[in-house]
């Protein structure tokens, strides 16, 4: 008999009052994967932590984890999953070891088993010097590391993340998938996490990407990529419509105008921008092409940008040239 999967979802929906949270969501996550679930804020991925995490019961669907039917079997769920909440769960007023010990003493843990326990996830994160701190004392990296070790301490076969690099800098989060990755190769726990952030998202070994409630793409990153088929160009101009409709009618470019630019996919554009620019004289104040990301896989699964804030992944092999005399745009 093969081991079930960590994480079968079956035509899952949810509502808040008239918002639809989720909508006949499916999905299945293999054990031992890191699985990120990704999209911007209303996208879904927050409730569906909160129906994998036991914390409220799906309205319509099912969920299993490892196994387990979570509005039926939730207490056989809750000890198979260690959780790490977006806001700290740590009681800053206790140590680090006190903080670890209440913990234990929540899934019965007691004496000798908890107290080796303790130091073995001390040991794990490099905390040991630190057990005897208070959590207040902290940098947001070390509490970050501290309810990685909380969540584990009962040995949980799936650990759950909500937006696990909230308030850490690019140093500490390239850190904290460190520690990340040894724990699935190391220890076999499989991880879901959820996050607006693309590039921790790429880091995955697959990606579920919502987009108001629904998924609307599943893979790894690179077959992802893949899927758009070309670079990725932007185009800066003061009349975005306009210039969309004449590539498409002059060039057969399949142009979009995405949050006031031009947005389109083409193969080997970088040989390609000096005949765009050529073919409309005067009209592109510039141009950009880089490597598709799971950004342009949102775009071209959904039709709008990833969202309104500041672009969260950055492009890589980025080529910019500059058109018409100006300066591109930031």
């Amino acid at each position: 008999m093969t081991d079930p999967s960590a994480i079968e979802i079956a035509g899952v929906s949810h509502r808040y009052g008239q918002r639809q949270a989720l909508d006949d969501l499916s999905l299945v996550v293999p054990a031992g994967e890191r699985f990120a679930l990704v999209g911007p804020n209303g996208s879904g991925k927050s409730t569906l932590f909160r129906l994998l995490s036991t914390l409220v019961p799906p309205q319509c669907g099912s969920i299993s984890v490892l196994g387990h039917d979570v509005s039926r079997e939730t207490a056989a769920v809750r000890l198979e999953i260690g959780v790490v909440f977006q806001a700290g769960s740590l009681d800053r007023q206790l140590t680090v070891r006190e903080n670890l010990a209440h913990q234990g003493h929540l899934y019965g843990l007691r004496g000798a088993a908890l107290a080796s326990r303790i130091d073995h996830e001390l040991a794990r994160f490099g905390l040991a010097d630190r057990a005897g701190e208070r959590a207040a004392t902290l940098s947001g990296g070390l509490r970050r590391r501290v309810e990685l070790a909380k969540a584990l301490l009962h040995r949980p076969r799936l650990l759950l993340l909500d937006e696990p690099s909230t308030g850490l800098d690019p140093a500490v989060r390239a850190e904290l998938w460190e520690r990340l990755d040894e724990l699935t190769h190391n220890s076999g726990v499989t991880i879901v996490l959820t996050t607006h952030l693309l590039d921790e998202a790429a880091r995955a070994d697959r990606v579920a990407i919502l987009d108001a409630g629904r998924l609307v793409a599943l893979d790894s990153p690179d077959a992802l990529r893949r899927t758009i088929g070309g670079d990725s160009v932007t185009i800066d101009t003061a009349d975005p419509l306009a210039l969309a409709a004449e590539l498409t009618e002059r060039l057969s470019i399949d142009a979009r105008v995405i949050d006031g630019r031009v947005r389109f996919e083409l193969a080997d554009a970088h040989q390609s921008i000096a005949r765009i620019v050529e073919a409309l004289p005067g009209r592109v104040r510039a141009i950009t092409v880089a490597q598709p990301t799971l950004k342009d896989v949102f775009i071209a699964r959904t039709g709008h940008r990833y969202e309104s804030a500041a672009d969260f992944e950055p492009a890589t092999a980025k080529h910019s040239r500059k058109a018409a005399g100006k300066p591109e745009a930031a």
